[in-house]
């Protein structure tokens, strides 16, 4: 039976997991489950799981034999994979403790290779920890190669949904609201990501993971609007042939097979071609959505600029879920600290944690004037 640390058991990712070890008992258990404020949610994972430790802020009621810790190192000390789901910067010091814990990782937090990837990666190899990712994109990325992050490849191509507004002018772009960009076309996921889906900046992120997980020039790397979200990556070779992943859009797929791998279990529907129809593909409108070039650019200028770049548009997103700017101002505020803040050279977390501060009081004084 492998035993699963579930970092991030109360967001989407972790309720899909949660759904995965509920059809599978045989195979997976919790050894331990993590949150940051969701106290009541995880208080009833604990007791209809019965992980050795639990970690949250505030108050919870644990069942018997359950165990709280405040010491994040306890949270690895006795799983087989540890799978990072929590949302944000926050999500880079799980990851780094689960490394320096030698446990394998099933990785769906973006900024620990957004904000950290020189770093994570490096470490990573130093203890000889194998990071899986759990993103849908990269997941098919990893099986066109074979299951081998160091598979050989000619260029990676990311595919995007191109989100609810992909074909809106820059006027109407001004205009939309948090509850218009929630309702993203294809996929059910938390509104932080979906917020970044729908100004591209999801998409950027993807393009630094894709450098550091597969050790792709940037050059390497490319972005298309799929809208149908049935392929989603594919993978060029140096004959010209492209091998591409295709289902139905279901995280319990990739989430699944970051925890089963090389093997797989049954799982989601089959895909029916004949009810598909067409698929297609069109470029990526980056002039419209200019987060997408600013995170492409943080992340080829590297230090501590993604880590900027990330604290920046947690604020801006944070603010137009409240209502507090319009859509078009989240990539303007991140711009705006990107100019602001000095770049500089990160070669330990604390750096990063530093960046990721003064950018996001950089973004408040932009966005309240504080």
């Amino acid at each position: 039976m492998k035993k699963i640390a579930l970092i991030g058991c109360t967001g989407n990712i972790g309720g899909q997991v949660a759904e995965i070890v509920r059809a599978y008992p045989e195979q997976f258990c919790f050894s331990a489950l993590a949150c940051g404020k969701n106290t009541a949610a995880l208080s009833a994972l604990a007791k209809e799981f019965h992980p050795a430790h639990v970690m949250c802020e505030g108050e919870v009621f644990l069942a018997d034999g359950v165990k709280r810790t405040h010491v994040m190192s306890e949270l690895f000390g006795d799983c087989d994979v540890a799978l990072i789901a929590a949302g944000g910067f926050a999500g880079l010091a799980y990851t780094l403790a689960a490394i320096e814990a030698g446990k394998e990782i099933a990785l769906a937090n973006k900024e620990s290779l957004v904000c950290g990837g020189e770093i994570v990666m490096r470490r990573a190899k130093e203890k000889g920890v194998d990071i899986v990712p759990v993103d849908s994109e990269h997941s098919a990325i990893y099986q066109a190669l074979g299951q081998r992050r160091d598979a050989k490849f000619a260029r990676l191509v990311l595919t995007a949904s191109g989100g609810p507004f992909l074909h809106k002018s820059k006027e109407e772009l001004a205009r939309v609201t948090a509850q218009d960009a929630l309702r993203h076309p294809t996929w059910d996921m938390g509104a932080k990501i979906t917020i970044d889906s729908a100004t591209l900046l999801n998409k950027g992120y993807e393009v630094i993971e894709a450098k550091w997980l597969y050790g792709a020039d940037y050059s390497q790397i490319d972005a298309i609007v799929h809208r149908e979200s049935i392929v989603h990556s594919l993978v060029y070779f140096e004959d010209g042939a492209a091998i591409a992943q295709l289902g139905y859009p279901d995280m319990r797929i990739p989430i699944q097979l970051a925890l089963t791998h090389p093997n797989r279990l049954p799982c989601s529907r089959f895909l029916k071609l004949e009810e598909i129809g067409a698929l297609h593909f069109e470029q990526l409108p980056v002039d419209k959505f200019p987060c997408f070039s600013l995170a492409v650019e943080a992340g080829k200028e590297g230090g501590t600029c993604p880590a900027v770049l990330n604290g920046a548009g947690e604020e801006a997103v944070r603010a137009f879920l409240q209502g507090s700017i319009a859509f078009t101002q989240i990539a303007e505020t991140i711009g705006d600290v990107l100019d602001a803040l000095p770049r500089q050279h990160a070669s330990c977390y604390e750096q990063l944690a530093e960046a990721d501060r003064r950018a996001r009081e950089a973004a408040r004084r932009i966005l309240y004037g504080k």
